[in-house]
Formats: C-alpha cells, sequence, structure tokens
C-alpha cells in the first residue's frame, strides 16, 4: 500500500512540475485537485443540468464561462471534459447523453475564452460511478461532468 500511495503522489507532482505557480494557484483557486492524470475538477448535474437534460441552466453556464475565463487568463487553454450519467437508461442513451453534457460544458467553457478548438469531450455513460447508484443522491451525483486539465 505504501508503495502505490507512493507512487500516485509521485505521478501527481510530475503533472504539478509542468504548470507555473501561477497556474497551480489558479487552478487550485477554482476547486482542481492534482490527480496521476493531471488536475481534475468534476461538477454534478445538480449544479449544471436539469434531470434528462443536456441543457445547461443559466447560472452554471455563467459559473463555467467565469471557470473558462480564469483559466485562459493563466494560458491553460487545452482541457478534456468526460460526461457521466447515473445507471438508469440504456447504454447507448447514457453514452449520447454524457456526451452531449460534456459537449455543453466545453461550449461555456469556449464562451470564456478557452479555445473550443483545444477542449476535448467524452461521453463516458455510466462507467465510474462516484456515489451509489441505489440512492437518489448517488444517482444525481453520477450525472456530471468531470474536467482534467494536462499538462502542456
Amino acid at each position: 500500500m505504501g508503495i502505490t500511495l507512493g507512487c500516485a503522489l509521485l505521478s501527481g507532482c510530475q503533472h504539478q512540475a509542468t504548470f507555473s505557480p501561477q497556474q497551480i494557484a489558479v487552478l487550485q483557486q477554482q476547486g482542481f485537485t492534482p490527480t496521476p492524470e493531471g488536475w481534475s475538477f468534476g461538477m454534478s448535474e445538480k449544479v449544471l443540468f436539469g434531470n434528462n437534460q443536456a441543457t445547461l441552466r443559466p447560472e452554471s453556464q455563467a459559473h463555467v464561462a467565469e471557470l473558462g475565463h480564469a483559466l485562459s487568463q493563466v494560458a491553460i487553454l487545452h482541457a478534456r471534459l468526460d460526461g457521466y450519467t447515473d445507471n438508469y437508461g440504456t447504454d447507448q442513451y447514457n453514452q449520447q447523453l454524457s456526451l452531449k453534457r460534456a459537449d455543453k460544458v466545453a461550449d461555456a467553457m469556449a464562451s470564456g475564452g478557452m479555445p473550443r478548438a483545444n477542449l476535448t469531450t467524452r461521453g463516458m455513460g455510466k462507467s465510474n460511478p462516484i456515489a451509489d447508484n441505489a440512492t437518489r443522491q448517488g444517482r444525481a451525483e453520477n450525472r456530471r461532468v468531470a474536467i482534467v486539465i494536462q499538462a502542456p
């Protein structure tokens, strides 16, 4: 376990080392956390979307645009956005819905100043749940878009 933890910490440090101190400060201020993949930020549906919808709520649109603006101000111009759903619905439907959600968040980030062509989106469907799909609250947490910023 100690070796695994050490490797995870080292891989997180590798990604951090390629960002400037100013970029790291903005990532932390915006709520991103370092992971082995890069800096990650998860947004749940209860903040972004209505139930079973891919249209951003107006308050969420503004929040995501501000996030895009803050990142672009420190020359963070690339991101990957992974959309997720809960376990209700068919695999095909959930994959399509999750991709539409990721695309909407990418569009909002672009409206804040990040180049849309630099924002990669993926629909992950019901994979990788972060909460128990047996509860209403858990399903709401699983309906999310994760933003990953990788080292340039």
